[in-house]
């Protein structure tokens, strides 16, 4: 086995590993799944009553919303905070699947948003604001993952036999 590999050269050396910026990264994961947690509840308020799927004509936070779609953004938005306050890594995967998630849940919005299988209630700047949080997600996973220092390699400039 060659000893010149590390979590960061065998697995996939473009995503960095102990990234100096990494605290940077867990904040704007931290931040979305608060916005994702504020949407959720004000969703709840703002749409009791109401159907709960289908479009109602309610906005929350200047998006379409209903139930539906305000329990799914509760619900993600909680376990995206919690993973980010747990950190070790739960963060890096939870930010990535949900991020994906996300951006399949706009993709849905955006085909039928003018449509009667508009079950979510979503509008176009539903479907804008959940690209972004779910892109905000994804960038996070790719910059912040952590391992110890024996495992992570050096810098890929240091590799390369450039100054870091």
């Amino acid at each position: 086995m060659d000893e010149h590999l590390s979590l960061e050269t065998d697995t996939m050396a473009h995503n960095p590993v102990n990234h100096p910026l990494r605290p940077l990264y867990r904040v704007v994961g931290f931040l979305a799944g608060a916005y994702l947690v504020v949407f959720g509840i004000v969703g709840l308020i703002q749409t009791s009553g109401e159907a709960f799927t289908g479009a109602n004509g309610k906005t929350v936070l200047g998006q379409g919303a209903n139930l539906l779609l305000s329990i799914i953004m509760l619900a993600v938005g909680a376990i995206v905070v919690i993973a980010t306050l747990i950190g070790r890594n739960a963060d890096t995967a939870v930010d990535k699947y949900f991020g994906w998630g996300l951006l399949v849940l706009g993709s849905f919005g955006l085909a039928f948003s003018r449509t009667d299988a508009n079950i979510f209630g979503q509008d176009i700047n539903t479907v804008i604001v959940t690209y972004i949080v779910g892109l905000a997600l994804i960038t996070t996973s790719l910059y912040s993952k952590v391992a110890p220092a024996a495992q992570a390699g050096a810098p890929r400039q240091v590799r390369e036999g450039r100054p870091a």
